[in-house]
């Protein structure tokens, strides 16, 4: 926990958990008290977007109220300048944030690419007229625009807490489209993780709204389980937090100063939160594949099992071959001495007759057993083989698309770097073409999961080369949910020019490391291609 100083203004929020609460975030993964997270719905919402032209001058839009606050209107003016839109927004009659739940402190201002892409491109704050205004920029050359109440100005994905939408005037210039995507956006209420009481927040004008974002943004980011997962990053922010309760509660303190230094507050939180979350689903993925490969040892352990009973058997069934033998000489003995004993004769009878009953139940258990060994084992390779049966199908199907190849990681689908636009991560059209057939494809197979990676040559600085890998990387797994392919079996990842595969000297060694890979997984198609030998395929056509 951070320290909260004791401050005499009421400007504190109560951020600490209950002891019940305290129990479940300390405790160890397998304790059954897993870390708190933000409770996320998948919604679908439509909204006008606007393709505005390069360098076509300015144009206005408006902004209508929601249901959630009818009363709140707007007007922007959009501009191109020097490869970058400006836009100039005008707000009125907007409620304070905190109507809406107790952890809502400001405003976000979000781009919405007509791929369903979210950007933050600005804070709204809300002066004591119910007015606000903004002067922000963006690379988007198509968007729509929303706000929408959040609990601080820095985060990644807006909440459903939609209080203005775009509205297209008759003198707006610009082609119009329809935005009809997924967004990610977090329930109202899903920032008070189960456990944690929060108490309303009592604003101070002698303090600024930074500083009550910065507490907002640490408390989320230890509920979202930073302290365990991300502890530099959080341990950073609390140590942030601590001089800003410091500077705030000094008889002398800067209000900018504090305003700086609760803004760093916020970014290393959300840095946190977003690095705790990463940490949690790969978490959650390994736990996958360790069940995968139990259940795999499983099925080799009743397999031998199988193998021993079977074993078993046939030692009892040479046990019984024995006793018959040892009957038959008891029954020559017995006839030879029939003169002598009649009574003899008769046990010896007997005991030829039970050596048998037992060599027969001991043949009928080894043909049991050899038959319940038999169909383990064909169930077994019958598994076997129809992964790899997969495995080799889905080779050829994705090489009717692009390059595929059979690795141990997985199935390694490459796209080339003539994809996007040069040193861009927008998608080309005939890009999107072969992904939303890749993704006809994986749909048919919902255990499958897709790992997304970025890769780029030497030319260029290493941080430019690291942002384009992870755009690149984020453009192909956003598209591919879209497409329907879950959200929860994908992951995207960037990795600049470290992970070349050719020499970077030579034009050709620099084109084949500018590629996105896709690595297709799952136990489903098992681990390797042994020797199969498949009729060859039609070509797959993506969905319309």
């Amino acid at each position: 926990m951070f320290k909260i100083s004791s401050i005499t203004l009421a400007v504190a929020i109560a951020l600490g958990a209950s002891a019940q609460a305290q129990d479940q975030k300390h405790a160890p993964a397998d304790s059954g008290n897993p870390t708190p997270t933000h409770r996320i719905n998948v919604v679908s919402r439509t909204t006008r977007a606007v393709s505005y032209r390069h360098r076509s001058g300015a144009t206005k839009i408006n902004f209508r109220g929601t249901d959630l606050m009818p009363a709140a209107a707007g007007e922007a003016k959009v501009e191109s300048k020097r490869g970058a839109l400006e836009v100039e927004v005008e707000f009125s009659g907007l409620d304070r944030p905190t109507s809406f739940g107790n952890e809502y402190l400001t405003y976000v201002l979000w781009a919405i690419s007509p791929e369903g892409r979210p950007v933050n491109i600005g804070e709204v704050l809300v002066g004591d007229n119910h007015r606000s205004k903004l002067d922000v920029t963006t690379d988007l050359q198509a968007f729509a625009l929303i706000v929408t109440a959040e609990p601080y100005y820095a985060v990644r994905r807006p909440s459903n807490v939609v209080v203005l939408e775009n509205e297209i005037r008759s003198d707006t210039i610009g082609a119009t489209e329809v935005v009809d995507a997924k967004f990610e956006l977090i329930d109202r209420g899903g920032y008070i993780p189960t456990g944690y009481k929060f108490d309303p927040v009592i604003l101070n004008a002698k303090l600024p709204l930074e500083f009550f974002e910065a507490r907002n943004a640490l408390r989320i980011a230890q509920s979202a389980g930073a302290e365990r997962y991300a502890a530099p990053s959080y341990e950073k922010a609390v140590n942030q937090m601590n001089e800003a309760d410091a500077l705030a509660t000094g008889k002398h303190g800067n209000k900018k100063s504090l305003s700086a230094l609760s803004r760093e507050v916020v970014q290393t939180a959300e840095d946190a939160r977003e690095i705790a979350v990463k940490h949690i689903d790969e978490e959650r993925a390994e736990g996958e594949r360790n069940a995968g490969t139990r259940r795999e040892s499983a099925a080799r352990d009743r397999a031998n099992d199988e193998s021993r009973r079977r074993v078993n058997a046939e030692a009892l069934s040479a046990d019984a071959v024995r006793d018959r033998d040892e009957a038959n000489r008891k029954n020559r003995d017995a006839q030879a001495a029939a003169q002598q004993s009649a009574g003899a004769q008769a046990d010896a009878e007997r005991d030829r007759n039970d050596a048998q009953q037992k060599q027969h139940a001991a043949e009928a258990d080894s043909d049991r057993n050899r038959a319940a060994a038999v169909s383990s084992d064909a169930q077994l390779q019958q598994a076997l083989r129809e992964r790899e049966e997969l495995r080799a199908r889905l080779l050829q199907q994705f090489n009717l698309i692009l390059e595929t190849r059979d690795t141990a990681r997985g199935l390694v689908v490459n796209m080339s770097d003539v994809l996007f636009d040069s040193g861009k991560f927008t998608l080309r059209p005939l890009a999107r073409e072969k992904l939303a057939k890749i993704s006809g494809i994986v749909l048919g197979y919902p255990s499958l999961r897709l790992a997304v990676e970025g890769n780029t040559d030497s030319v260029g600085t290493e941080l430019f080369n690291q942002d384009l890998s992870e755009k690149r990387a984020e453009g192909v797994r956003t598209y591919l949910t879209q497409q329907g392919v879950p959200e929860s079996s994908t992951t995207a990842t960037g990795f600049g020019k470290t992970r070349p595969i050719a020499s970077n000297d030579t034009s050709e060694g620099r084109q084949q490391n500018r590629r996105v890979e896709l690595i297709v997984s799952g136990e489903v198609i098992g681990t390797k291609i042994t020797s199969l030998s498949l009729q060859p395929i039609a070509a797959v056509t993506s969905p319309q």
